[in-house]
């Protein structure tokens, strides 16, 4: 359509006669579309004065990723940090596991994946779409369930003061930047010795040692043995000398993470409920595959509410900015009036706000609680989050901690890690049907995700 002079002036004609939009005009010119748009009581009813919960079980000190996109590490490790808390008896919120060791395994590994498909892939194009996308962003720092399980269960985690953050860790970007200019460079070479029929096992592993030195000059180099020393809250001393961190991670988590399944809600005509899923081209970590079960929303909160009532935290993906007051720490339904302010219509399903990219998963954090309505449903979530106590000296949310409605678990909750054991027999079942595959460029693909 090519617009023309007396279209537009019809739509400015349209404009003067629309006088709530002149009010909305100075209130958004002066002050944004957001805050111009939100509802106080909103605000209020899931203000700190109202954070209690039936169900309340993880009260931990909140992390903080800073500037990096490993929320979904974060909060795989918040998780793991309760059970040890609760297993070795320690004070509350006096003790963190080491993000930036998980960190730098990952990061090896992706760059493996990488040069690996590049292999894979030599003898196509360069504009054939999945080159297109593996040398789009070679190094990147999203992840998935699957993912930091198989790197905990490969390398073990260690205790924060035994790797602790650098500037690298908590700003990625840099890092990022001279990691895939790198592997650009290296496929370069990796494709041209594929179409020629060369073995690329020794280039690979002669580039791959150059990564290792990028890594270990940024993070420093991951601890081999430590030494483990705590007080318990009972102010009694422990130590364990010389251990390794698989050796920690065995003997202290005290839970298989084999035990732990992706379960999503990803409606849609295309995407039947209680069928397995997975992703092609989404095995950064070779030893786990990432495998989905995908269920109605009714029975993902069922799973999620047995897992609670049983005191156990939950790791959980969703699109945390939507309808989300980030200094709040509210997330709920008609907390932005955006509709009324311009007299539009954005109303989409999750399906469709799905399909359309509008709604992805984004973000992993970590549900605490539950409170109920009068009628036994779940009216609000507790969530513990991975972005601090502050933002620019003013408080995120509750201590860092932030409240969702049930309405904004409905629809924008993507993926949640369930035990087994709190799964239906028919669930269980499902679990050992051969997975329908997703094509590599699916939103959930977790190169490109959380």
């Amino acid at each position: 359509m090519k617009l023309t002079k007396e279209q537009i002036h019809g739509m400015s004609e349209s404009y003067k006669k629309a006088k709530a939009q002149h009010i909305a005009q100075k209130a958004v010119t002066k002050n944004g579309i957001l805050q111009s748009a939100e509802d106080v009581d909103v605000l209020k009813s899931l203000s700190p004065a109202n954070f209690a919960f039936a169900i309340d079980v993880d009260k931990e000190a909140v992390a903080n990723q800073k500037m990096s996109g490993r929320c979904w590490m974060f909060a795989c490790l918040n998780t793991l940090r309760f059970h040890i808390e609760k297993e070795l008896d320690l004070p509350k919120g006096t003790f963190e596991l080491s993000q930036a060791y998980l960190a730098f395994y990952n990061k090896l590994e992706r760059a493996a994946w990488f040069m690996d498909h590049i292999v894979k892939t030599a003898d196509k194009d360069l504009d054939d779409r999945e080159v297109d996308w593996l040398i789009s962003a070679p190094m990147q720092d999203g992840g998935d369930w699957d993912m930091v399980c198989a790197l905990v269960k490969k390398y073990g985690v260690v205790p924060h003061q035994a790797m602790a953050e650098t500037h690298c860790t908590n700003n990625t970007a840099e890092l990022n930047t001279v990691l895939s200019n790198l592997l650009r460079k290296d496929a370069i070479t990796l494709r041209s010795m594929a179409r020629e029929g060369k073995d690329t096992t020794a280039t690979q592993l002669e580039m791959l040692d150059a990564v290792y030195r990028i890594l270990a000059v940024c993070f420093g180099e991951p601890p081999e043995k430590f030494d483990f020393q705590y007080e318990d809250a009972k102010g009694v001393y422990h130590a364990d000398f010389d251990i390794t961190p698989l050796e920690f991670y065995k003997k202290y988590v005290g839970i298989d993470l084999d035990d732990y399944i992706g379960v999503i809600n990803v409606p849609g005509d295309d995407r039947p409920y209680d069928r397995m899923y997975a992703i092609e081209d989404s095995d950064q970590i070779p030893e786990r595959p990432n495998l989905y079960l995908n269920v109605a929303m009714d029975d993902l909160k069922a799973l999620v509410i047995a897992q609670l009532k049983a005191g156990e935290p939950i790791w959980f993906g969703s699109d945390v900015l939507q309808h989300c007051d980030r200094m709040a720490g509210v997330m709920a339904k008609d907390l932005y009036d955006l509709d009324a302010m311009f007299d539009i219509d954005l109303h989409m399903d999750k399906a469709q706000r799905y399909d359309m990219k509008d709604s992805l998963p984004t973000h992993a954090m970590v549900i605490a609680g539950v409170d109920f309505d009068k009628d036994g449903k779940p009216s609000k979530w507790k969530i513990e989050n991975s972005w601090g106590t502050e933002n620019d000296g003013k408080k995120t949310g509750n201590n860092g901690y932030f409240v969702c409605d049930d309405w904004w678990f409905d629809n924008f909750v993507y993926e949640v890690a369930i035990n087994k054991k709190y799964m239906t027999d028919e669930q269980k079942k499902v679990l050992e049907t051969e997975p329908i595959v997703w094509p590599f460029w699916n939103s959930f693909n977790p190169v490109s995700s959380l």
